[in-house]
Parts: C-alpha cells; sequence; structure tokens
C-alpha cells in the first residue's frame, strides 16, 4: 500500500471512528443525562426510558457500536486489501 492509500485508509478509518463516538455521545450523555426529563415521560417495560439510557442503555449502545465497528473494519480492509 502506497503511501496514498494509507492517506485515504487512515481518514476513512478516523470517520468511523468519529462518527460512532458521535452516536455513543449522543446516547450516553443527551439520552442519559440531557433529556433524561424528557425520556422519563416514556415507560418501558415499566421502567422510565431515560433511566434506562442512564443505567444500561448507553453501554448496550457502546457493545452495538464494537460490532458494527469492527463490521465497518473488516470492509475497510478488504476495500484496501489489509485483511489477514
Amino acid at each position: 500500500m502506497n503511501a496514498e492509500e494509507r492517506k485515504k485508509y487512515w481518514k476513512e478509518n478516523l470517520r468511523y471512528v468519529a462518527i460512532l463516538l458521535s452516536i455513543w455521545f449522543v446516547v450516553s450523555y443527551g439520552f442519559g443525562i440531557l433529556l433524561v426529563d424528557v425520556l422519563n415521560e416514556i415507560r418501558v417495560g415499566g421502567f422510565k426510558l431515560g433511566f434506562w439510557f442512564a443505567q444500561q442503555g448507553s453501554i448496550y449502545v457502546f457493545v452495538v457500536l464494537i460490532f458494527v465497528y469492527v463490521r465497518l473494519m473488516n470492509k475497510l480492509d478488504k476495500k484496501y486489501n489489509v485483511h489477514e
């Protein structure tokens, strides 16, 4: 892989990381702290939705985002022929 391709590869990688971390930030900070009062008006399974996001939702979203990142990186590795 030449320098140009490496630069494109890392640019795409950083874009993925920025997008996924932004999603996690919105879910954990936005839903769990800033919008907790609004979301607490909604009940899911007897629990207030804002409380659920603050306690468990952000963790679940983070785990899902890890799997999404793995899938995106596998596709990116194949695109730039750097897969195992």
